[in-house]
Order: C-alpha cells, then structure tokens, then sequence
C-alpha cells in the first residue's frame, strides 16, 4: 500500500510539540512534514526558525495545503473548537488532549462519521504503550474480561517516591512538583480526574461503553496520610492509583479509579516512576501485559508520531465494539474489600457501611477498618470528611448472568 504524504499543522510548541519536530526530522521514511506552528506567547524564544510560526489559528485551519492538524495544547477547551473546526473542514486529526477527549466523546463520534475524517488520539493514553490500537485491532472480539491500569504517570511517581524513599505523600508532592512531574496545582492527577479521562477512553474501545466522565467514580491520591504508607510497608505492599474497568456479567460492565494495594505477584507491583502498566485479562489468553513510559517528550511525541504515520496509510478506529456490543450496559452493582482510614474527631458510626469486618485498629487520633462494602456505600464514604479509602480487591459476584468462559467454551466445542 503507497503512503500519501502528510502536511501537518501543528497545535503547540511545549515539550511534546519539539519533541515530536524532532522525531519527525529522525523519521525521513515517513512523508511527513510540519507546514506550520501555531503558538499563543509571541514573546517566548523558540530553538527553530521563526518562520514556522503563527499565532492564527485560522491560518492552519484554513490553508487547503494542510491535510492533517495535530492538536498538542493544553486548554481543553480551546483544542475542542481546533479539532472540531478542522474535522469539519475535512481534516484528520491527531490529538494527545485526555480531557478534551473525554469530555466530547459523543460528538467527535459523530463528527468524524458525518466528515468522514479519522481522528486519532493514541497519545492520549500511556504516551508510548500502544493500548488503544491493541483494543481496536487485536481484542476487537469480546474476549476482554477486565482491564486495569497504571495510567497516570504522577501519581505513580509520587507513590514510588514514598515507597522507595520512606517519605511522606506532602514530600513525596513536593519533589513531583520540583522535578515537573506534577503541577503547582496538581489535583487533575493527584485527585485521579486524568486517570477517569483516560479509563473513558479505554471503556469505549475495550469494551463499547460510552460515558461522561461524572458517571465514571474516582478516588484519588490526596487524602493518603502516614498511616496508609506505614500499613502497606509493613505488609510488604505498594500502593497504586489504578483504573478498573472489568466485565460483572455477561452484558455489564463496571469501571473505577482508586488508589489500591498492590501485592508483589500482581504485575503492576514493578510499575514505578513515571512510568505505565496496562494488564487485560481476556477469556482464553488470560493476562497480557502492557509497560511503557506514560509521560515525557519523547514517548507522547513517539506516540503522536504512530498516529501521523497510520494516517499515512488512511488508518481509522473503526470502533468495533460500539457496533456490535451495543447490549453491554454500565453498572455499579459490586462488593470490594477495602482499608478506610478515618479521623476519629470528624466521623462515626462507619461500621454500618460495611457488610463485614476483618480488622480494625484506633488510637486517639485515627483508625482504620478492613472489611467488605458494597460500591454504592463506597461513594458515600468517599465524600465524608477525614476518610481516606484505598482498594484492597473487588469481589466477584455470588450471582453472575452467565459464565462468559463456559459460554465461549461450549460454542467452541460445538464447532469441533
């Protein structure tokens, strides 16, 4: 198959718009090129030539000779009117923006199809681990049985930094913050938003589920205090802000963001710094596992640059499972077993939430429970004052529709 040439106009100069101009100049088999910049700070020095630049968007949207628009700033907002204008206009799209994403998913939907133009979006989710391509591809059947991740690479390096280093989560923040990791504001990572934008985002591609993102529950990791960190040191624990997202049934999905204990055998366990871990759990193959960079430069950049070069050949997600799981329904109806730290001055009674027990510890200031509770009682606790939740493990179902695996089984020994 030839390649068509590619003439981009690019959205944003940060670290990932230079890092991808430079891949680009690494990648001469590729017939790609960069037409022009649009930038917003006409002040702020550039290592290019300042011919590349524009601070009109319409200069890029309008320009006939440019037949893709990469979309790399980080106003949500703004890259929505960009990507909506240039589809519409007749023009692929390449963006990296989660919460832009998230936020439209419908009506990029149906934009692409009425335009009929691709947008692409891998970068978006785990920068260098191809996940979504992998969904599209390789598991466009319904074999997927659950999907969970290590999806935001702050977070995980502020966990690592109080595993490895012993230190508390503020310090632990604070050096995020010093190395730029985490914003000066960090709650769109640290409050486990990002990560519920991209785990909507997988749903869709996983398992043809699409949602807003404020029917999806998050947890995040700002309420984790010394008493968490010294309880999974002593158990031999890490603890991981991980997005859920797994089959209850055989036409129900369920889907979370919290953070969660993570035991050496579980495959996320080595999933630390900046980087990302993606584990699917299928029907026949059982777990596969995905680990790869998910924040930097380079990787976002390498990531966009995939998106570039499947454009090249006329690539387009075909969204599989939005056509043929359209019976698959969302649901919250689960038990997990979880640790609930509280602060004994700021709330009580909060044994009638749980459905049983296994532990529980209090001094003057502070105690904890460990003990099962049903999902909706765990939206509940999460929005008390002077709790903390981290997820020990979900509980499968006593009352499941069907089997999934005995149903695929006995169609295969039909066939035999």
């Amino acid at each position: 198959m030839s390649r068509k040439n590619i003439n981009i106009g690019l959205f944003g100069f940060g670290c990932v718009g230079f890092g991808l101009y430079e891949v680009l100049l690494k990648t001469p088999g590729l017939k790609a090129n960069i037409n022009k910049i649009c930038v917003k700070d006409k002040n702020k020095s550039r290592p290019i030539d300042a011919g590349y630049f524009t601070y009109d968007k319409d200069e890029l949207l309008n320009d006939e000779s440019i037949n893709t628009i990469v979309e790399l700033i980080d106003d949500a907002d703004a890259a929505f009117e960009i990507v909506k204008t240039a589809l519409m206009k007749g023009k692929a799209v390449v963006t990296a923006n989660k919460k832009m994403i998230a936020e439209h998913f419908t009506e990029l939907l149906e934009l692409q199809k009425k335009y009929k133009v691709p947008l692409l979006y891998e970068a978006a989710v785990c920068a260098s681990i191809p996940v979504i391509r992998n969904l599209e591809e390789y598991y466009d059947n319904d074999l997927l049985e659950s999907l969970e991740g290590i999806v935001n690479g702050s977070t995980n390096y502020i966990l690592t930094k109080t595993s490895e280093d012993n230190i508390s989560y503020a310090d632990a923040l604070l050096d995020a913050q010093k190395k730029g990791y985490a914003e000066s504001n960090p709650i769109l990572d640290t409050g486990g938003f990002d990560a519920k934008y991209k785990l909507l985002i997988l749903l869709a591609h996983a398992f043809g589920i699409v949602l807003n993102p404020e029917e999806i529950f998050n947890i995040g990791i700002d309420k984790i205090s010394d008493l968490e960190l010294k309880y999974a040191r002593e158990k031999g624990y890490k603890i991981k802000l991980v997005a859920h997202a797994f089959k209850t049934g055989l036409n129900t999905v369920s889907a979370f963001v919290a953070p969660r204990f993570v035991q050496a055998k579980d495959k996320l366990f080595q999933v630390d710094d900046v980087y990302n871990g993606v584990v699917l759990e299928t029907v026949f193959t059982e777990n596969q596992f995905f680990l790869g960079k998910g924040a930097g430069a380079y990787p976002t950049a390498s990531a966009v640059l995939s998106d570039i070069s499947a454009l090249s050949y006329n690539y387009q997600y075909e969204y599989k499972k939005l056509v043929s799981n359209k019976s698959v329904k969302f649901n919250n109806d689960f038990t997990l077993k979880i640790f609930l730290k509280y602060e004994v001055d700021k709330v009580e009674n909060l044994r009638l939430y749980f459905s049983s027990i296994d532990e529980s510890y209090q001094n003057n200031t502070v105690g904890y429970l460990i003990g099962e509770i049903e999902f909706i009682h765990l939206q509940k606790l999460s929005r008390i004052e002077g709790v903390s939740i981290i997820i020990d493990s979900v509980i499968p179902s006593s009352v499941i529709e069907t089997d999934l695996a005995n149903v695929l089984k006995n169609e295969v020994e039909s066939l035999v």
